[in-house]
C-alpha cells in the first residue's frame, strides 16, 4: 500500500486519479487546490487533509517529512509520501514535479507533462539528482483497442513498409467558460493543440515514427489543423472545441464530443473504454512500468514546435 498526496483535486481530471488511486489500493494522506468545491473527496478519500493554499500544503508535506529537524528522511513509514499525483494547470507542472522531486518522492503528472520541452531536461537532470522518477498519463497507449493496432501496425511496417494515409479529427464542446479559464489562456495551457491534441499526437508518433515534415494550415483559439509526415504515415488533423464543426449527427443525439481516426480511410472505432484507462496506467507505474520523461519528449517537442512556428527536429 502507497501514500500518495495530488495537486489540482478541485480539476475536472482529479477524480479519475482519485479512482485510480483507490481502485489500485492505495492511500490518499494529503490534497490541494486553491479551489474548495471538492466534494468529490468524500467518494474516495473523506478523512484527507485538504489545503487551499499550496504554501500550507508544502508545509503539511514538510513536517510529515522531518525527523529530529533533518530533512533526509521520513519521519513514519505510515506518513511517507510516495506519488504526488499532479493534475493542476498545465502551466504548474513544471513546478509541482519539483516539489516531488524535493521531497523525495515520484511524481504521477497529467498530461502535458510540462508545457517546453527544455524544461525536460532539467526535470532529468533533478531525477537523477533525487533517485525518484518523473511518470506521466499517456492513457490512449493501454486503450486495449490501439495496443492492439499498434501490434498489427508494427507488422506491415515490417512485411511491407508501407505509407499509411491518416485522418485524425478530434472536436469536443467547450462553453463559453473555457476561454475564462486557464485553459483559455495559451500561455497557462499551451492552446488547443496541447491541452486537447497531445495525447493523440503521442499516439501517431507512437504508431508511425518520428516526424519528417509539418505543416499547420489553420490556428486559432478554438481549432487547429495541419499536415504531418511521420516514418510510416502521412497524417492530416483538426481539432477543435467548437460545437458547430460537430458532424450533424452528434448534433442531434445531443453528443458533445467527436473522436475518429481514419487509417487508409477505415475508421478505427475507440470510442468506449475510456472510464479505466488511468487506472491502467497506474498499475503500470506502480509495477515499474510508468511513462517516463523519455516516453512524452516527442509530443511535447512537437507542440511546442507548432506553438512557436518551427518544429524542432
Amino acid at each position: 500500500m502507497k501514500n500518495f498526496a495530488i495537486t489540482g483535486v478541485a480539476g475536472y481530471i482529479a477524480p479519475r486519479h482519485l479512482k485510480a488511486i483507490k481502485d489500485t489500493g492505495n492511500i490518499l494522506i494529503a490534497a490541494t487546490d486553491p479551489h474548495d468545491s471538492v466534494g468529490v473527496l468524500d467518494r474516495y478519500f473523506p478523512n484527507v487533509p485538504f489545503f487551499t493554499e499550496f504554501e500550507r500544503f508544502d508545509r503539511h508535506l514538510e513536517k510529515l517529512r522531518r525527523k529530529d529537524g533533518k530533512m533526509e528522511r521520513w519521519n513514519d513509514e505510515n506518513n511517507k509520501i510516495d506519488y504526488l499525483s499532479i493534475c493542476s494547470p498545465n502551466h504548474l507542472h513544471d513546478a509541482h514535479i519539483r516539489l516531488a522531486l524535493r521531497l523525495g518522492t515520484d511524481a504521477i503528472c497529467e498530461k502535458p507533462l510540462v508545457l517546453n520541452p527544455w524544461n525536460l531536461d532539467v526535470l532529468q537532470e533533478l531525477e537523477n539528482e533525487s533517485g525518484k522518477k518523473v511518470y506521466t498519463i499517456l492513457q490512449l497507449r493501454v486503450h486495449p483497442a490501439l495496443v492492439e493496432l499498434k501490434s498489427k501496425l508494427e507488422i506491415q511496417h515490417q512485411v511491407s513498409g508501407i505509407k499509411h494515409q491518416i485522418e485524425l479529427t478530434y472536436i469536443t464542446s467547450r462553453g463559453p467558460w473555457y476561454k475564462f479559464s486557464w485553459k483559455g489562456d495559451p500561455h497557462k495551457s499551451g492552446g488547443v493543440a496541447t491541452n486537447i491534441g497531445i495525447h493523440f499526437f503521442d499516439l501517431l508518433m507512437w504508431y508511425f515514427g518520428k516526424v519528417e515534415r509539418n505543416e499547420v494550415h489553420l490556428s486559432s483559439e478554438d481549432k487547429m489543423s495541419g499536415y504531418i509526415e511521420l516514418e510510416h504515415a502521412n497524417v492530416k488533423w483538426f481539432l477543435s472545441i467548437d460545437k458547430n464543426d460537430l458532424p450533424n449527427e452528434m448534433k442531434l443525439n445531443g453528443r458533445a464530443t467527436y473522436r475518429s481516426i481514419k487509417i487508409d480511410g477505415k475508421e478505427i472505432e475507440f470510442t468506449d473504454g475510456f472510464t479505466e484507462l488511468h487506472t491502467e496506467v497506474y498499475k503500470r507505474t506502480l509495477n515499474g512500468n510508468g511513462f517516463t520523461i523519455a516516453d512524452a519528449r516527442a509530443s511535447i517537442e512537437f507542440v511546442q514546435g507548432l506553438r512557436s512556428g518551427f518544429l524542432k527536429s
